[in-house]
């Protein structure tokens, strides 16, 4: 056979292959004929898949239709294989196995993964939970890999997609087909530099609101990130904060000036444990800081994922019983 005839004999069996169809076939029958090939044997067959022997006589005379040939045969020396049969014995394992490895579930071995996982997660937020997270992850799972994304915008639409895995953040409420956990809550402090000149005075509620006042900006628009937004509805005379990017700025930029930062209790710790800080309690009332997870239904059964919602669980038990380090005035 000359190469070009050996190209045309096997574009012809590609397209015979593409040409069936297995709408038309009954796939049970390809767990019975492997049973009729390893036992050579229709009663034993039928044995091993529970079918009766007139049962598995009936799926013998079927499969001889579909493949155009007795497969199974008698002899002096008792049942044997076809040329056929031998052939089809050599290949159906290997072709069965894939389909039994997707309908078993299996469970996850965190030791055993090697994967990525991608968290949005604000940088406030990376602050508190990473210190804690990682060390959990780098002992149970050391081959998976975590990916934190700062950037927040249309979280919730890459949840949807599956861009990103899991979300963490304050949100009011969720879509339908999002689910949200409450991974801890936290209360509402202010930050001045240490020799602020307020502090010289009583700390109240007017000498508060008359600073002038520095706000996170989240970065997103559906509410992720988001610190601190109830600013415009305490009647403040400074109508017009600065807005400043992001968490570490912030602190930075408090400790150089006169600005006032309110930022939840345990990110403003951090800050004041590095820079020349004074934590101060909020003298209003404000709402608590609730830190949610969400993650969209469609890997809401995964077991990888339901693993890692786990652990982030776990490491904000730590964030709720750690005690800040920095005094607090009042």
């Amino acid at each position: 056979m000359t190469a070009a005839q050996a190209m045309l004999d096997t574009s012809a069996r590609a397209s015979d292959v593409r040409r069936t169809n297995l709408a038309s076939v009954d796939l049970n029958l390809l767990v019975a004929l492997e049973a009729l090939l390893e036992q050579r044997n229709v009663t034993h067959a039928g044995r091993r898949v529970g079918l009766s022997q007139p049962a598995m006589s009936r799926a013998l005379a079927r499969l001889r239709g579909m493949f155009g040939d007795d497969l199974l045969v008698r002899t002096s020396a008792g049942p044997t294989l076809t040329a056929r049969g031998e052939q089809l014995r050599a290949k159906l394992p290997s072709a069965l196995e894939p389909i039994r490895e997707i309908l078993v579930s299996r469970s996850f071995r965190p030791e055993e993964a090697k994967s990525k996982i991608i968290v949005a997660m604000p940088e406030h937020q990376a602050l508190v939970l990473l210190p804690r997270l990682l060390p959990r992850l780098r002992s149970r799972a050391p081959n998976l890999d975590v990916v934190v994304c700062s950037l927040l915008a249309g979280s919730l639409k890459r949840l949807e997609s599956g861009e990103v895995d899991l979300a963490v953040g304050q949100v009011d409420d969720t879509p339908p087909g999002f689910f949200r956990r409450t991974l801890y809550t936290d209360r509402f402090v202010c930050l001045v530099r240490q020799d602020h000149p307020s502090l010289q005075h009583e700390w109240t509620a007017d000498r508060f609101s008359a600073l002038r006042h520095a706000v996170i900006s989240p970065g997103a628009e559906d509410g992720f990130g988001q610190i601190y937004d109830a600013l415009a509805q305490l009647n403040l005379p400074d109508r017009d904060p600065l807005i400043v990017p992001n968490v570490m700025a912030a602190p930075m930029m408090v400790a150089e000036t006169d600005l006032v930062l309110t930022v939840p209790l345990r990110v403003a710790t951090r800050a004041a444990a590095m820079l020349p800080l004074r934590v101060m309690e909020l003298p209003i009332e404000l709402p608590p800081y609730e830190v949610s997870l969400i993650w969209h239904e469609r890997r809401h059964r995964d077991g990888e994922h339901g693993w890692m919602r786990s652990e982030l669980a776990a490491a904000t038990m730590d964030v709720v019983h750690s005690l800040p380090h920095a005094a607090i005035a009042s």
